[in-house]
């Protein structure tokens, strides 16, 4: 993609994200993201068939980045030396979410919540496959594997939740040491 497109898109994000600050999911039309982002119809289109498409596009960029394979050092933290401790990338993570927390509360809690949270989830999913199933952490045979990731993935999903309902009083730290203290046991 060159740069033209990447700003192009980058305005449509932009766009769609202070929408959704303002109005409901299904209030906002192409037209208000277009007019907002100020860009063509046509141009929008060329870039997302639907505004469903603009959605899972945004969160697949964002969740890219957020739950890469090798954390980069950002301005807020630095995990990047960390990329094999689940406590650090949880907490990666969660720095994340701190740093956009109204954007992810919209997403959270408008209609299209349960997509973004599918999106979340599956995300989520690999990472607790690629990084605290894996090797000598999982110690639960009993359980069957897939059953435990989705149990971890919906917990993990569970106390974003509450953490972004209570204004996120606490540091990512501290929310990466309670999930961690849920896991444990069932891992």
């Amino acid at each position: 993609m060159d740069r033209r497109q990447r700003k192009t898109r980058e305005a449509i994000f932009d766009a769609f994200s202070e929408l959704l600050m303002r109005n409901s999911y299904s209030q906002i039309t192409v037209q208000d993201i277009i007019d907002r982002a100020d860009v063509g119809r046509t141009t929008f289109y060329a870039h997302f068939p639907t505004k469903d498409d603009l959605l899972r596009e945004m969160c697949a960029e964002m969740f890219g980045h957020v739950f890469s394979e090798a954390p980069e050092a950002e301005l807020t933290h630095d995990f990047s030396t960390a990329s094999d401790d689940p406590k650090s990338i949880v907490t990666h993570i969660l720095y994340h979410l701190w740093e956009h927390g109204r954007i992810m509360i919209v997403l959270l809690t408008c209609e299209s919540g349960e997509l973004f949270q599918r999106y979340f989830n599956e995300y989520f999913n690999e990472l607790v496959t690629l990084h605290i199933l894996s090797g000598n952490m999982q110690k639960n045979s009993v359980l069957p594997e897939d059953f435990l990731r989705n149990h971890i993935a919906g917990s993990f999903v569970g106390l974003v939740r509450w953490w972004l309902k209570n204004d996120m009083k606490q540091s990512p730290e501290e929310i990466a040491e309670y999930f961690m203290a849920v896991i444990r046991p069932v891992v």
